[in-house]
């Protein structure tokens, strides 16, 4: 365990290597509820957040989702973020956890004149993600009313996991195919459980930060922001 961003987080579960090959070969399970989110509503939520970040996210349709940065006055990266359009008056943007009360406060100052509310939303998320060729397969049977086929990359859905409700998105930072279930934080460790269960015949095992940089490192993601593995 290490401490990081105010948690205390898993650097590896057990070996940093098994963990980062089963993500490749099979399916890796990620807590990441350390991530910030930053909720961005109302009529004119899309119009601030195209005026405080890189691209133009208003025109994302509702359900999907866009990798973009937050820049500084001179144009240098400040973090860089994922952008979910959960309906047509409402985003969620996800920052780095040593990051979020930077995004939060730019992203906040950067709204004014908008007719938006910008909220620090972090407590109300737990995040657990299965990423790998096997995380589907691995997902289906507990994703209740959702065709995961159906959605595409960087795309996302309102549904059930193990019973559990749930923004399930084609999502993540390790250069595979997986999902990133956004969760109460009452309901992440029954999340949890279940993924771990189903997939234990699958070859999933649990996989902790240093995984999660060499995995996005050796898909050429970058991570601006902050000098330690992305969070």
């Amino acid at each position: 365990m290490t401490s990081f961003a105010g948690w205390q987080m898993p650097l590896r579960y057990a070996s940093e290597t098994a963990e980062h090959l089963a993500v490749r070969r099979a399916a890796g399970l990620f807590d990441l509820s350390h991530m910030g989110e930053i909720a961005v509503a109302g009529p004119q939520a899309g119009a601030a957040l195209d005026y405080a970040l890189v691209g133009n996210l208003s025109a994302l349709r509702p359900g999907r989702a866009r990798y973009t940065m937050i820049c500084a006055e001179d144009g240098g990266v400040l973090d860089d973020l994922v952008v979910y359009r959960l309906d047509e008056d409402e985003f969620l943007v996800i920052a780095n956890a040593a990051n979020t009360d930077m995004v939060f406060s730019s992203v906040l100052d950067r709204s004014a004149g908008h007719d938006a509310r910008v909220t620090d939303a972090t407590g109300d998320y737990a995040l657990v993600a299965i990423q790998g060729p096997a995380a589907a397969g691995i997902l289906a049977p507990l994703a209740g009313g959702l065709d995961l086929g159906a959605i595409r990359y960087y795309a996302g859905a309102f549904g059930e996991v193990a019973g559990h409700r749930a923004w399930v998105a084609r999502t993540g930072y390790t250069g595979e195919d997986g999902f990133e279930v956004f969760c109460r934080p009452e309901d992440a460790v029954p999340i949890w459980e279940a993924l771990a269960a189903g997939g234990a015949g699958a070859g999933l095992v649990p996989a902790g930060l240093a995984a999660r940089d060499t995995l996005r490192l050796e898909a050429g993601m970058p991570l601006y922001g902050t000098s330690s593995a992305r969070t």
